[in-house]
């Protein structure tokens, strides 16, 4: 792509080599390309050129000094703060992702990041839905609770709970699909008692 922008833009009239025209075109083609797409985290334009203004001075810096140059030192190279020069320190980081199945660190070192890293849980959801289904069920028969708990805690099919409960598997069905209905009956009176406060609330407000 430098090359051919280049050839597009050179203009031999002026009297200069192609060469000379062409080699900054591509180079500058080429830091435009690494900038734009070398970064696994883009950050903004001015920190990325800051960045690699920094990593430049930095190893002009080291080759002069024969060591690691300050904060300070790669400031006053760049001609910016102590805080922009940290800035785009911190911003180098974002050039390459680090592999998930890279090791944590630490004493294990079988322990890789992907292990650290957090994981959805809906272990508290079900245990609210337990405790909501227990307390609906504290309105229904023993022998319907029962029923419930065989056919979908043990996964039984409607005979075989039927030969235990001593009952015909149609009257197991209706047994399901009529305590099922009283289940939803409660569940919605409990709502509408909870949502009455509130209801009144904003009646009282209207009236006000």
């Amino acid at each position: 792509m430098g090359l051919v922008k280049a050839i597009d833009g050179y203009d031999a009239a002026r009297g200069y080599a192609f060469s000379s025209y062409a080699v900054p075109t591509i180079l500058g083609e080429l830091k435009r390309h690494l900038r734009n797409h070398a970064w696994a985290v883009r950050p903004p334009r001015d920190v990325q050129e800051l960045a690699l203004r920094v990593d430049l001075a930095a190893s002009r810096l080291w080759a002069a000094l024969d060591r690691a140059p300050t904060v300070g030192e790669l400031a006053g190279a760049c001609e910016c703060s102590d805080e922009r020069v940290l800035e785009a320190l911190q911003a180098r980081r974002a050039r390459g992702a680090v592999s998930l199945q890279a090791p944590a660190g630490g004493q294990d070192e079988e322990v890789v990041l992907q292990d650290m890293l957090a994981v959805s849980d809906d272990g508290y959801a079900r245990v609210e839905m337990r405790v909501v289904l227990d307390g609906l069920l504290c309105g229904v028969s023993p022998r319907a609770r029962e029923v419930l708990r065989l056919r979908f805690a043990q996964d039984l099919t409607q005979a075989k709970i039927g030969v235990l409960i001593g009952v015909g598997e149609m009257q197991i069905s209706r047994i399901v699909r009529k305590t099922i209905e009283q289940l939803h009956r409660i569940a919605d009176a409990a709502k509408s008692a909870a949502d009455a406060p509130q209801r009144l609330l904003a009646s009282a407000q209207t009236n006000h």
